[in-house]
């Protein structure tokens, strides 16, 4: 087994190199900072990448998500199931549309919403689901689809991931993915917007900005929002979706490490992967069982940082928050979900850092098991 590293390793820390410093010094220079042409040619690009008809480049996923609904109509009133295995954003914007979120209990297997339980949960207020694709493992699309009432799917963690062989992007109504500083196409901020509806394209692009007609005049058709992407993080995107096939080669060996680290550690199991779909390696999520692993999930995240090796929580449930606690106090117990939340733990993954960094967490994983169980 390997020495105890010397040096902190990061969790998820992004790769960034010269190419995406001399991207953002060029646009600089350009003098286009706010959205422009490398904002224009991120979604140029990306729209046969994602095999979608129309792709918009957005401030945020979270953005991407609230323009996705209000697009489709989504107003009080109004319910949108959605899974409580997420990033509150998923949640917040469904409450930002004035509708209710009804949250759906998920999946043993890979924690993503289970289809099963939908049908009983889409009624006559239902105007939308929304569905969350979880550490790169595209949720059920095809049961959810069937359902009838339109499907905007939270892809942030999916942007190269594939569903039965059709690429995530090109499948439900409206896609939303994200460019955060962790994802695997990072751009620090930004959003991106996948769909083949013209008339979902035509009012997210009616509400993103508003619209400049040339000397000096402008106007506006619907009360918008600012959620546009500057072509300063555009060029760091664009660096990025260069490096994406070499990067998710890195991600895809990193969890071959550890799926053979941890393979004959008891109560230390992964989050499943459905072999049918192409997993976009955004996140190894583990669950620790403590009465299995010796210890409990904050136990474990407590005595990784002993041994200098960052860990994260993907995710909390939702529902469970104080803020939803408090304004949905009836809320059924979401019982798969709930376990979940005290389990799972998010391992380092990212193509910053080398093989070896990932087996030194390996190792660090392995020594801290054996302290529980011996």
């Amino acid at each position: 087994m390997r020495t105890r590293r010397s040096t902190r390793l990061g969790f998820q820390p992004p790769a960034i190199g010269e190419e995406e410093i001399e991207a953002v010094a060029e646009t600089m220079r350009s003098g286009w900072l706010t959205s422009g042409p490398r904002a224009a040619l991120l979604e140029e690009r990306l729209g046969p990448y994602l095999e979608a008809k129309h792709v918009l480049a957005v401030s945020s996923g979270t953005a991407a998500l609230h323009l996705a609904l209000v697009a489709l109509g989504v107003g009080p009133g109004d319910e949108v199931v959605t899974s409580p295995i997420t990033w509150p954003a998923t949640a917040n914007v469904i409450e930002h549309c004035g509708a209710t979120p009804v949250f759906c209990d998920v999946r043993e297997s890979d924690l993503t919403i289970d289809p099963d339980l939908v049908p009983a949960l889409v009624g006559e207020r239902t105007k939308a689901i929304l569905p969350v694709d979880l550490a790169g493992q595209p949720a059920d699309l095809d049961a959810l689809l069937a359902l009838g009432p339109p499907v905007v799917e939270d892809a942030a963690h999916a942007l190269e991931a594939r569903y039965r062989g059709r690429k995530v992007g090109s499948i439900a109504d409206v896609t939303c993915f994200s460019l955060y500083a962790t994802k695997n196409l990072a751009a620090g901020e930004g959003g991106l917007l996948a769909t083949s509806r013209d008339d979902t394209a035509d009012a997210v692009r009616a509400m993103r900005l508003t619209r400049r007609a040339g000397g000096g005049l402008y106007d506006q058709v619907v009360p918008g929002f600012k959620a546009n992407l500057p072509d300063v993080l555009a060029a760091i995107a664009l660096v990025q979706l260069d490096k994406l096939a070499v990067h998710g080669e890195i991600r895809a060996r990193q969890f071959a490490l550890w799926d053979e680290g941890v393979a004959d550690l008891e109560g230390i199991t992964p989050l499943a992967r459905d072999p049918r779909d192409e997993h976009a390696h955004h996140l190894y999520v583990v669950r620790v069982d403590p009465g299995r692993a010796g210890a409990t999930r904050d136990e474990y995240v407590a005595a990784l940082e002993e041994e200098l090796v960052a860990t994260s929580v993907h995710f909390l449930p939702v529902h469970t928050l104080t803020w939803f606690r408090s304004r949905y106090p009836e809320q059924p117990a979401l019982r798969v979900a709930e376990r979940a939340g005290r389990e799972v733990l998010s391992l380092p993954v990212s193509p910053a850092h080398a093989d070896v960094d990932v087996l030194d967490a390996v190792d660090a994983l392995r020594r801290v098991h054996a302290r529980f169980t011996g």
